[in-house]
């Protein structure tokens, strides 16, 4: 059986490169090996710096469901920050029959101005495809929801209406961000442990889900994660409004003013304040 290399970060999941994939596939005897560069925003504000490398799994994660629901064989992993040093690792690990490489459009991709291209196809040998990816005309061919929850998380008002959503026809995928809280809030290894059970109640009846663990701040989380990701619309849950710091604190109208995406606010009734 032959591997393909796959490199990619924000681009993945583009229906170019998505219809590569399955060109491969369709040929047969082919599995995939995917590696996504944990690369930090060109823009805006990192405070919680391991959520750099969460987000570049969460990418792989959503990905592999992706192909997996297609009956496509592909693994994947996290790799450095530099996406030369990304491909080269892999390569050197368990060398790939070939790569396939996606970027955006020329204009907008620092990895062809640092002609990442020539230098992989120099380095290794090996045949690279190129394929552009261009988010700002084309879009994801699935609808990405943002959903920002922290003690709400496991609230039945929050899981009825993702389902809902998902069952509106258009295709979903569910990026899952919980604020890591310090003091009186969630401690990381609560957090964790909420977002693992949310997310298998997502993928129970077969939702396509992932989630990381944001900034402290919800704000900051949620807004790194319009910039790690090419998100469709944001679903924000809380308590009441008589209960909820958030709500006290106006996230939702903060995040609806800086950003062009619609934001639903789902209130949740939970016995611990979020």
């Amino acid at each position: 059986m032959s591997e393909v290399l796959v490199v990619a970060n924000r681009t993945l999941g583009g229906g170019a490169l998505l219809n590569a994939v399955r060109a491969r596939a369709a040929a047969g005897n082919v599995s995939f090996r995917l590696v996504v560069p944990a690369s930090t925003p060109s823009a805006g504000f990192v405070i919680y710096d391991e959520a750099v490398r969460e987000s570049a799994q969460v990418r792989v994660d959503l990905a592999l469901s992706v192909v997996a629901g297609e009956g496509i064989t592909a693994t994947g992993e996290v790799g450095d920050a530099d996406p030369f040093l990304a491909t080269m690792d892999a390569i050197a690990e368990r060398r790939p029959d070939e790569i396939i490489v996606s970027t955006h459009p020329a204009v907008s991709s620092g990895w062809l101005r640092r002609d990442l291209i020539e230098r992989i196809e120099n380095a290794s040998g090996l045949p690279v495809e190129h394929v552009v990816v261009d988010l700002e005309q084309h879009g994801l061919p699935f609808r990405a929801t943002l959903v920002v929850a922290a003690r709400t998380l496991a609230g039945e008002e929050l899981l009825e209406h993702l389902k809902a959503k998902a069952g509106q026809g258009e295709r979903h995928v569910f990026i899952v961000v919980v604020p890591q809280r310090d003091g009186s809030g969630i401690a990381p290894s609560e957090a964790r442990k909420r977002l693992a059970a949310m997310l298998e109640r997502l993928r129970q009846p077969g939702l396509i889900a992932a989630g990381m663990i944001g900034d402290p701040d919800p704000y900051t989380a949620t807004m790194n994660a319009v910039q790690y990701f090419h998100i469709s619309e944001i679903v924000i849950s809380t308590l009441p409004e008589d209960t909820s710091k958030w709500v006290a604190d106006k996230l939702v109208e903060r995040v609806r003013d800086a950003t062009s995406l619609p934001v639903e606010h789902i209130e949740s009734r939970a016995s611990v304040e979020a």
